[in-house]
């Protein structure tokens, strides 16, 4: 009777501890199936915005002749974030393609012809929201690869991350180190 009493309980534990790890292992698939949700958000935003960046360099070309050297940034800057293949890559990429448009940008503040054409306007408008909604996915992205790094890290679930090879994700992380400064406000 008392063995039948030991199989029982052993038999108990093991089935706690078999689903201990199915529950360990479906909040891995979880959090994994979210980061990749939240970076496919993304990808859907940069494709918005590398889709209108030529609509609006051709609007300002009619207008900036002498400004080769601006278009030729952009598109250089539009190329390599499109040809991106890790989230780092994409990174540092979208730095440089979003540095490229400031500086496009600060150059259309000299033709006020430009700021005026509807056309640029409309673009320039729908280009300023996908940065927004870049933004907000950026944000959200580095959220859930938060919550899923800590969950790979942490006692106990990293040892079953690590017995099914679950591997620590990269940050959405700004490269250009402009857009890290704090902007200076002066009333004087």
């Amino acid at each position: 009777m008392t063995a039948l009493i030991i199989i029982a309980v052993a038999l108990g534990l093991l089935i706690i501890f078999v689903l201990f790890v199915i529950g360990i292992y479906n909040a891995l698939i979880r959090l994994r199936n979210q980061v990749n949700n939240a970076w496919s958000q993304i990808d859907v935003q940069l494709k918005r915005r590398h889709d209108l960046i030529p609509n609006l360099v051709e609007t300002a070309k009619g207008y900036m002749k002498h400004e080769r050297g601006t278009f030729e940034a952009i598109t250089k800057a539009r190329s390599q974030a499109m040809g991106a293949k890790s989230v780092s890559e994409a990174s540092k990429a979208e730095g440089a393609l979003g540095e490229a448009l400031s500086k496009f940008m600060l150059v259309v503040e000299n033709y006020p012809d430009l700021k005026a054409n509807q056309n640029f306007l409309a673009v320039q408008e729908e280009l300023t929201g996908t940065e927004n909604k870049i933004s907000f996915s950026r944000q959200s992205y580095n959220d859930q690869v938060l919550f899923f790094n800590n969950k790979i890290q942490m006692f106990p679930s990293n040892i079953i991350a690590n017995m099914f090879n679950f591997t620590k994700r990269d940050f959405f992380e700004i490269e250009v180190a402009a857009e890290r400064e704090v902007p200076k406000v002066s009333f004087t």
